[in-house]
């Protein structure tokens, strides 16, 4: 706390415009504080609102326009997907849809984004698989290498694709490429026997 003698030295050469100009500045920066303010609240607003739509699209597909690819979806999460990988290797601890942002803009969007400390895998779910599906999933997957770069995270890239009907030069297309494919099988679904020579990609830091 100031003292008399301290306060008084420090009021010396105010002037009436000095003070006005102190108190027009306060509230300058204090107005700039609120702008800041109302945009961090817009932009949480935003996503927020992206997660709905996210939300309500992937409602949309389980049980809208295409019911038994929805219900193969159903049973795709239901089955825990990532258990499908523990025969070759993979201990995956969780996944879910996930999406990628940089400054309110969507990078990537991933159907599911299965992970553990070490790995990560995007998974791109089709009803039908067809090449271009493949080379856009790659891109996806080369720009979620970016963001975790960006974020500091070390872990290894893999990637997979899923789909009702995967025509068997698309799956050979896709192992070509290091991916994995998981396919149907009955009412569930499984990873697709890789050919001899089979090398998966990985996407490092």
């Amino acid at each position: 706390m100031m003292t008399a003698a301290e306060a008084a030295e420090a009021a010396k050469g105010l002037t009436f415009e000095k003070v006005w100009m102190m108190m027009q500045e306060t509230d300058r920066q204090m107005q700039e504080t609120d702008r800041q303010m109302r945009e961090l609240s817009q932009a949480a607003d935003r996503r927020q609102e992206e997660a709905a739509k996210q939300i309500k699209e992937l409602s949309k597909n389980i049980g809208g326009l295409n019911n038994s690819f929805g219900k193969w979806v159903e049973e795709m999460v239901s089955a825990k997907l990532w258990e499908k990988f523990k025969a070759i290797g993979y201990t995956f601890t969780q996944g879910g849809p996930r999406k990628f942002w940089e400054q309110d803009r969507t990078i990537a969007q991933v159907d599911m984004f299965l992970e553990n400390g070490d790995y990560a895998m995007p998974v791109e779910i089709k009803s039908e698989l067809t090449q271009e599906d493949i080379d856009e999933h790659i891109e996806r997957i080369e720009k979620v290498r970016k963001q975790l770069d960006k974020r500091g995270d070390q872990r290894k890239l893999v990637g997979a694709v899923a789909a009702m009907v995967v025509p068997e030069h698309v799956r050979e297309y896709a192992q070509k490429r290091g991916l994995y494919v998981l396919v149907q099988s009955g009412d569930s679904v499984i990873v697709a026997e890789a050919p001899q020579g089979f090398k998966v990609r990985e996407w490092c830091a």
